[in-house]
């Protein structure tokens, strides 16, 4: 099973990093401006809610529906239940490191289907696309988390 791990880390307090992420708009938040996303339903994050949309790749409509569990001030997991691949779970960890310094990490486990479907999601979600997906991520977590700093605290 791949797995792809990503690291980043965000100048503000746990507290501000989990509030970001707990958001009902954060899929949209999180999503690069070339990538189109439909979000169909997004329940408030806690155990046993669902993420439903449609990502577009390109022409081409991905549906996705995950539920969340293991949801906590540290984080949270989302796991497909429907989608491209075989299985997908995708965990979501922010860790103190100081007051004011929080690290993401992201942990993605990742299993395709046999055949040309497991073709599909591999030419869909290849590792270099993730980095790019996550390196997006990172900048725009760590932007409004500045923002909302800012604007609560001028």
């Amino acid at each position: 099973m791949p797995i792809f791990d990503y690291r980043f880390t965000v100048a503000a307090p746990l507290e501000a990093v989990s509030a970001f992420h707990f958001q009902t708009g954060i899929l949209k938040a999180l999503t690069p401006p070339l990538m189109i996303m439909q979000v169909h339903r997004f329940d408030p994050l806690a155990n046993g809610s669902i993420g439903e949309f449609t990502m577009w790749m390109g022409p081409i409509p991905v549906r996705w529906v995950a539920e969340h569990s293991e949801v906590s001030q540290t984080g949270f997991i989302d796991t497909q239940i429907q989608g491209p691949m075989k299985s997908w779970k995708h965990t979501h960890r922010f860790n103190h490191v100081t007051p004011d310094l929080t690290e993401v990490h992201e942990h993605i486990e990742i299993a395709h289907h046999s055949g040309l479907r497991g073709l599909w999601s591999r030419i869909l979600f290849p590792r270099p696309a993730l980095i790019a997906l996550f390196t997006y991520r990172c900048w725009a977590t760590r932007r409004a988390v500045k923002r909302a700093a800012t604007t609560k605290f001028p």
